[in-house]
């Protein structure tokens, strides 16, 4: 998912990782009503999402990696009004020229803006002025897509994709602000609880090495899209290996953790050591105990442990160590997504946006993003795009890991094979967990 509402150096990336350049391009059939549709269902979508949520909620600011859901819905506005309406529909006056300032996220060519860890003190524009500036600016967006202009329609492709993101850091935000509450506030009420069910050991997939194709490859379509750090699609070379066909469980590595794992430090890459233990880590985030057993702080509110849903909300440290306790190693984004082309369509059915990752079962598709062994570095061939709306991906190719897939609260239809999502290590706020590989 996902302006990335990470503090320094992730300060500048979009949702999950993600900055909004893209690869699509004006084709014929863009003017068509998909694109005025899909505008409409996604402006929608955020609301719904906000909806569970009171003024009160949709303010506090937890951290300086969150933002307020407020500043969601009018930061994903902001980028419609700034980079689609006022530059394409002429006498176009801005809604609020305050807002710039407010709502600007990291676009250093947009102009100045508000401190990103100050956001939660913006007790002004309240929810009822963003709402009228979302209705301000979907009205004048219709207007101007029935013109008909392809470039346009591409560019408002893109502007989607930018607002799921944000529709994902919507949860993964108040998520994090709920677990700070002594009461367990719940987002949404949790569904009736079934019984866990025991859960096979993990199989394994064989990818034999050779040269195989990585990146987007484009598709015709007025709909078609990626962000600029999926390409430019490129040959890579792997070895024989085999990869698991679905993440590690809750079980599994609870089995970690009783074994030490958090007290062992030969499992363990020497910073991600360092931190575990400055920061007293002995669980995953939002795992707490509670008479004698682990529960998690989910969307739901206060829920026990269950072993056969994916761990969570674990870093890129916690990964590896598991990695390496369990004799395994984590998969190259390479080895992901070669392994993601062969099993397309294999795992859990799309969703759209869930409160918590349902139980585990085999497949590439599940509800947590995957570390991978890989650095978030450029492809051969990649150059960043020019203007303000490549200004992110390429300055933050460094310190940074890739993730591959999706999570519970990624928006339908915002998942691909080629999707690199990126984070700093230590991160472990996103729903992000990892399966294993191993050299065949």
């Amino acid at each position: 998912m996902p302006d990335h509402n990470a503090s320094p150096p992730a300060a500048g990336r979009e949702p999950a990782g993600r900055a909004p350049s893209f690869q699509s391009s004006p084709r014929s059939g863009a003017t068509d009503r998909r694109v005025p549709d899909l505008y409409h269902r996604v402006r929608q979508e955020t609301e719904d999402l906000a909806a569970p949520l009171s003024a009160e909620d949709q303010t506090v600011q937890s951290m300086p990696d969150t933002s307020p859901t407020k500043w969601h819905r009018a930061h994903t506005t902001w980028f419609f009004e700034t980079f689609v309406l006022a530059p394409n529909l002429p006498a176009y006056e801005v809604h609020d020229p305050a807002f710039g300032y407010v709502f600007n996220s990291y676009y250093e060519a947009a102009g100045p803006r508000h401190p990103r860890p100050s956001r939660g003190m913006l007790s002004r524009p309240g929810v009822e002025a963003v709402a009228a500036y979302r209705a301000h600016v979907d009205a004048e967006m219709m207007r101007l897509l029935e013109r008909g202009d392809e470039a346009v329609a591409a560019l408002v492709v893109m502007g989607l994709h930018h607002e799921q993101q944000h529709q994902e850091l919507l949860l993964t935000d108040i998520k994090h602000a709920f677990s700070l509450s002594p009461l367990h506030p719940a987002y949404v009420p949790p569904p009736p609880a079934g019984r866990a069910v025991p859960l096979s050991p993990a199989g394994w997939w064989h990818v034999d090495g050779g040269i195989h194709a990585a990146g987007y490859e484009p598709a015709d379509g007025p709909l078609d899209f990626a962000f600029d750090n999926e390409g430019p699609r490129h040959d890579v070379l792997l070895r024989d290996h085999v990869i698991a066909d679905r993440p590690v469980s809750n079980g599994e590595f609870r089995a970690f953790m009783e074994d030490g794992g958090y007290r062992r430090p030969g499992f363990w890459l020497s910073e991600g050591w360092a931190l575990a233990q400055s920061s007293a880590w002995e669980a995953p985030g939002y795992w707490q105990r509670q008479d004698g057993e682990w529960h998690v702080h989910t969307l739901h509110g206060l829920l026990p442990v269950r072993d056969d849903e994916p761990v969570c909300h674990v870093s890129f440290y916690e990964a590896a160590a598991y990695a390496e306790w369990a004799g395994k190693r984590l998969p190259t984004e390479f080895e992901w997504e070669v392994a993601a082309r062969l099993h397309a369509g294999t795992g859990l059915p799309a969703g759209g946006a869930l409160p918590h990752p349902r139980p585990l079962v085999p497949g590439i598709r599940q509800d947590v993003w995957e570390w991978t062994a890989s650095p978030y570095s450029p492809y051969p061939g990649y150059h960043p795009q020019t203007g303000a709306l490549g200004e992110y991906n390429g300055k933050f190719m460094i310190n940074q890991m890739v993730l591959r897939g999706r999570s519970c609260a990624t928006a339908m239809g915002h998942d691909r094979p080629s999707y690199r999502n990126f984070f700093p290590p230590h991160a472990r706020w996103q729903f992000s967990g990892f399966r294993l590989a191993e050299d065949a």
